[in-house]
């Protein structure tokens, strides 16, 4: 039911009060628009502001996760909320690149991701990010073939607390905190020594059901 009062007649406590209402009943985040649809056309990021405000630094906060508005329990209360049995996903090293690669260059196509990674995507991989609704399918890129393309979603930024993909870690970010293949990073140390010459891995076949591609077809 859409709440039918006029803006300039409803008393700002009580607007407050009724997106405080509408959010906690909600079943998923709701955006700003959404909510002022709900609430008869009402400007409600004032009221946003003043709930997140309020919030702050309690056992529950109001935060606001790719345009999209939801209550989450305080992250440093986590170790007081885990129950015994935790079902843990798990992502392979495949399904973690993947979905790196898409939410740094989204929009990216497979053929674009597999280019990136010099590795050909297993059918799966990009299927297990999907029905974990981190990934959407974007569309398709305006090309020969129309190839599908590939986005990340609010479920993503949610999950990991990102506001936006602005706030998505640099490359010294991951370095300093350990996350980049050690390997990797010498050979990218190799590569600015060398003028930033490109130098093409062998083929390695991976028993995961990829196999890297030879330098020829690398970029196919």
């Amino acid at each position: 039911m859409i709440l039918q009062q006029p803006q300039d007649e409803r008393n700002p406590g009580d607007l407050v009060r009724a997106v405080e209402a509408a959010l906690f009943a909600a079943t998923e985040p709701m955006s700003a628009e959404a909510l002022s649809a709900h609430l008869g056309g009402a400007e409600v990021l004032p009221a946003l502001r003043e709930l997140a405000g309020h919030y702050a630094g309690r056992g529950v906060e109001l935060v606001e996760r790719g345009r999209r508005w939801h209550f989450q329990t305080a992250p440093d209360l986590a170790h007081l909320l885990r129950r015994e049995r935790e079902e843990v996903r798990r992502l392979s090293r495949a399904a973690t690149e993947v979905l790196a690669i898409v939410a740094y260059h989204e929009p990216v196509s497979r053929a674009e991701i597999e280019a990136i990674r010099g590795v050909q995507t297993a059918r799966g991989t990009l299927d297990v990010l999907l029905e974990a609704g981190w990934v959407r399918v974007a569309g398709r890129r305006e090309v020969p073939g129309r190839p599908v393309i590939y986005a990340t979603t609010p479920e993503f930024l949610a999950h990991f607390g990102l506001a936006s993909r602005r706030d998505l870690p640099g490359i010294a970010e991951l370095r300093a905190a350990g996350l980049l293949d050690p390997v990797e990073d010498a050979l990218e140390e190799a590569l600015a020594g060398a003028g930033g010459a490109p130098v093409a891995p062998p083929p390695v076949d991976n028993p995961g059901g990829e196999t890297r591609n030879p330098p020829e077809n690398a970029l196919d």
